[in-house]
């Protein structure tokens, strides 16, 4: 028997089996398992320490929003990202144009997440295929400046870019993902990230169609 303190220790392998959860038969995001994935994100980067709390933090934020929406009276419109797109669009829940009375809307506060999603697949693709001794700090900035810098202000820009610089290791990475030894890391991400890749491009595709990718 495992230590109790050992249950709850994060590990990868629960970010993968909720991302397989993610998509329906005919490839509708589930806001449930999506929401849950980013859980499992969120214990990913605090157990690397405070380095990725400017990111964790807005996460979580974001995660309760869209867990309350998934609770409230309307909860069935956000079962899957397409119904809950359809339903804050007909009814008027989205500020497309300048922040007014939905800053809190499904729509914008899903969209925040998934730039961060984007940002977390580039730097994972970078950690699955680099050598042990590569550079996490650029590796991490690299797929930052590719993804969620162009969202950002100057000044966060710049904090961003100081953290990167403290970051561990890439066998530390390995480690907190808590799969096994390196080669076992390498394949885990190897069948992650192309489900979480998925997930991205079926977001993207839908909010890009109805022109919600720079929402306010």
């Amino acid at each position: 028997m495992a230590a109790p303190e050992e249950d709850h220790k994060f590990c990868f392998q629960e970010v993968l089996d909720t991302f397989k959860l993610c998509l329906s038969e005919n490839k509708e995001v589930y806001v449930e398992h999506y929401v849950a994935g980013w859980r499992g994100l969120v214990k990913f980067l605090n157990s690397l320490g405070s380095v990725f709390g400017f990111i964790s933090k807005d996460a979580v934020n974001k995660i309760k929003i869209l867990v309350a929406l998934l609770e409230g009276e309307n909860g069935s419109h956000y079962a899957t990202v397409q119904s809950m797109v359809k339903y804050e669009l007909d009814n008027n829940l989205v500020d497309l144009t300048k922040r007014g009375s939905h800053p809190e809307s499904g729509c914008r506060t899903l969209l925040r997440l998934h730039r961060a999603l984007r940002w977390l697949e580039l730097f994972l693709e970078r950690l699955r295929t680099s050598s042990e001794d590569s550079k996490t700090s650029v590796m991490c900035s690299e797929a930052y400046n590719e993804s969620l810098s162009q969202h950002h202000p100057w000044v966060v820009r710049t904090a961003a870019g100081m953290a990167f610089c403290v970051l561990p290791g890439r066998p530390a990475f390995f480690e907190v993902m808590n799969v096994g030894p390196p080669e076992k890391v390498v394949a885990m991400l190897g069948e992650a990230l192309p489900l979480i890749s998925e997930v991205y491009q079926i977001t993207e595709e839908l909010y890009a169609q109805h022109n919600l990718l720079d929402l306010p």
